[in-house]
């Protein structure tokens, strides 16, 4: 298991892994290439971008996407997408992953890790178990225009 710093040349294998991770149960999404490589780029050329993508046996089995930023009492690290397609769950990538961006993140003056996920899917339970809070002060909030 290899991890390293994502790059553009990533973000199509990073796609196929979103697509592979997100049209499959329980998520059920109908992402497209096209779109999801979209979505990935939007990410990726933020100036405040972090990512990595998880290698074993030379392919890329899973990926991290987050950003960084500015807050009065200390910079904050969000993570924006974690994927691994379902067929690699539970090999320990998701746990990688996420250990080495919070080592990045402690190693480059970020003290919190924050992320988002529905409570009601099987990741809300992965982080929990990560060591990952719910936060109940906070409430996510949407308006369909």
């Amino acid at each position: 298991m290899e991890i390293r710093a994502l790059t553009k040349e990533d973000i199509a294998g990073c796609a196929s892994l979103l697509i592979k991770s997100y049209n499959q149960p329980p998520w059920r999404y109908n992402w497209v290439p096209e779109k999801a490589e979209q979505y990935l780029l939007e990410y990726f050329d933020s100036k405040q971008f972090v990512g990595f993508t998880l290698f074993d046996g030379g392919q890329m089995a899973a990926a991290i996407f987050a950003h960084t930023k500015t807050w009065w009492t200390a910079d904050q690290l969000y993570i924006d997408e974690l994927f691994v397609p379902t067929d690699r769950q539970r090999s320990g990538y998701g746990r990688a992953l996420l250990e080495h961006m919070s080592k990045w993140g402690k190693e480059h003056g970020y003290p919190t890790v924050f992320l988002m996920t529905n409570k009601f899917m099987p990741s809300f339970k992965f982080y929990n178990k990560n060591e990952f809070s719910h936060a109940e002060h906070f409430i996510f909030m949407f308006k369909q225009v």
